[in-house]
């Protein structure tokens, strides 16, 4: 689960106790840890030092930039309402963004006068733990910030460079609030066009490409996640189902034993790694607002399914993800390529794997259907319990507003 941490003026080993999420040991590669950054960059009222060789984009001037997990960066501020980024970027490393605190957590932070202190706290105790998610949350009140940092399969290189910041008084750029809109209720499965891209649009986007699409994916968390969301809240859920749309909450958790990225889940740890996967997933849906009985989708790449010893990790990661997930009364369902985790599920042993409620499948043929479909059987998941991605990523215009997506024909399981 994200860990957030709320900081006051106090001494300054209180600050360090409150900072001190979990300890972790230095991992193998510590020696290959670049040497100590020369410069430093500001935001509200946080300093940090860049490590050598990372860039640093100040989203607040560069409106088109796209947060990206996937490579060494410093981003600070909020990205404009269309970022350039691509449809599906799978797979993290080191990253840290910096964002506005939201006002709603600055009024919970505690008294006016603690956070007016001209006092200068070093965030020296911070503490990287190892977590489903792979990510670590501060919120600091006195600076009026909020650090999003991730990691690739060490968390200590994060860790030393949160471990240089120092934060004082300040107030970051607030982004401009978007109206709230009332939510009807709705059946629990809808048909219709969807696309899916990297990170949540702002909502002027999806009033925009509304007329289009009725149906959008948001990747709501998970240690592959490869793009930041700093718009996914809880209120944009709430005022994009208010807009008419139904959405497909995705997890991009730890992949195949015989994938490349760098997030994986083992031969050996498959099903603890689903169950926590499964946990996490729940824990971000709940921060969403998005309630039990709901689907919840694992997004497992295209993996090298010959691998037999991977294949069979893959199917008890993906039952102990459906498990688990019954366990905590939510809908289970699975996105991979039809050439290999639809595959596997479809030819499993449903005496020892249990298969999820619904399944998205990637087949980038051009054709809008889901069923009558040579790979996969009509009495699997039916009725209204399929996702297609026929199309990959290409950019599309709706309203005057560009997107890289995916585009999607759905008759299945939507929140």
């Amino acid at each position: 689960m994200r860990r957030a941490v709320i900081l006051s003026t106090g001494a300054l080993g209180a600050v360090s106790a409150l900072l001190a999420v979990a300890a972790v040991s230095p991992g193998p590669d510590a020696t290959a840890l670049p040497e100590a950054p020369a410069r430093t960059v500001e935001y509200g009222g946080l300093r940090i030092a860049v490590p050598d060789g990372w860039p640093v984009y100040r989203l607040d001037g560069d409106s088109r930039r796209c947060p990206r997990f996937d490579q060494h960066a410093i981003y600070l501020g909020s990205s404009g309402a269309e970022p350039d980024c691509p449809a599906r970027v799978v797979g993290r490393t080191e990253a840290i963004h910096v964002t506005a605190l939201p006002p709603s957590t600055a009024r919970l932070s505690g008294p006016a006068d603690a956070r007016r202190s001209t006092a200068r706290v070093a965030l020296s105790a911070v503490k990287v733990a190892e977590s489903a998610d792979q990510q670590l949350t501060l919120d600091l009140p006195q600076s009026g910030v909020r650090i999003t940092g991730v990691y690739g399969d060490d968390p200590l290189l994060l860790e030393q460079t949160l471990q240089t910041a120092t934060a004082g008084p300040g107030t970051a750029p607030q982004p401009e609030p978007e109206a709230e809109e009332p939510v009807k209720k709705r059946r629990a499965w809808e048909e219709g066009p969807g696309f899916d891209t990297c990170t949540a649009p702002s909502l002027k986007t999806m009033k925009a490409w509304r007329k289009a699409y009725s149906i959008a994916n948001i990747y709501i968390g998970g240690a592959a996640r490869g793009c930041a969301q700093p718009r996914l809240t809880k209120e944009w859920v709430k005022n994009v189902r208010a807009l008419g749309y139904r959405l497909i909450p995705t997890y991009v958790g730890p992949q195949a034993p015989c994938s490349p990225y760098r997030a994986r889940f083992g031969k050996d740890n498959a099903v603890r790694k689903g169950e926590a996967s499964a946990d996490d997933a729940v824990a971000k849906a709940v921060e969403l607002g998005i309630p039990t009985r709901q689907p919840l989708y694992f997004d497992i790449e295209a993996y090298n399914r010959n691998d037999k010893g991977c294949r069979k990790a893959v199917l008890k990661f993906l039952h102990a993800w459906t498990a688990r997930l019954h366990e905590l009364d939510y809908k289970s369902g699975v996105y991979s390529s039809v050439s290999s985790g639809i595959r596997d599920l479809v030819e499993a042993d449903t005496d020892v794997v249990r298969r999820p409620d619904a399944i998205w499948f990637a087949r980038w043929d051009g054709r809008k259907r889901v069923h009558g479909l040579s790979y996969l059987p009509d009495e699997l998941w039916h009725p209204h319990r399929r996702i297609k991605q026929y199309r990959g990523g290409h950019t599309e215009k709706h309203g005057g507003i560009k997107l890289h997506v995916d585009s999607n024909i759905v008759d299945g399981l939507v929140y």
